[in-house]
């Protein structure tokens, strides 16, 4: 699925950004250069650069126009539904997600990186950044459906 998606995101990038000789510094929409006849061209995304190949615009377009998954919080509230709400600690009450993260920070993170895991091998999220930032796939996919590609 993430091979689809890549493909798809490759073509909205490649329909975004215009051939360009860097040489000529010209653009170059019959995929050759006019000037110089190079066929050795960058791709130039309007206001935002020219560049060798699509990734650039692939990650430019996911900074941009799709919000990055808070995984932080979805997990908050994956553990509030598992739990109560509050912790009675003595006379004292917690609020339990709090109690968890304060108390046991690395079983946390441990926890939340657990839980990323498991939503990446359910195909829920996925990355482009090997883990740095992962999208819904629910969002990329409908922000491809919006594109139209």
């Amino acid at each position: 699925m993430k091979n689809e998606i890549q493909q798809k995101l490759e073509q909205i990038a490649l329909n975004r950004s215009i051939p360009f000789c860097y040489g000529c510094y010209k653009e170059a929409p019959t995929a050759c250069c006019e000037s110089c006849g190079s066929d050795d061209l960058m791709r130039l995304l309007p206001g935002v650069g020219c560049e060798y190949g699509t990734h650039w615009i692939i990650k430019h377009i996911l900074e941009t126009e799709i919000d990055a998954a808070d995984l932080e919080e979805a997990f908050e509230e994956s553990i509030r539904q598992c739990y109560p709400e509050e912790t009675k600690v003595g006379w004292m009450t917690f609020d339990t997600v709090t109690l968890m993260k304060e108390n046991d920070p690395v079983s946390w993170r441990c926890a939340l990186c657990d839980y990323e895991s498991e939503e990446e091998s359910e195909g829920n999220i996925l990355s482009f950044d090997n883990g740095s930032t992962y999208f819904s796939i629910q969002s990329v996919e409908d922000f491809i459906e919006q594109e139209g590609a």
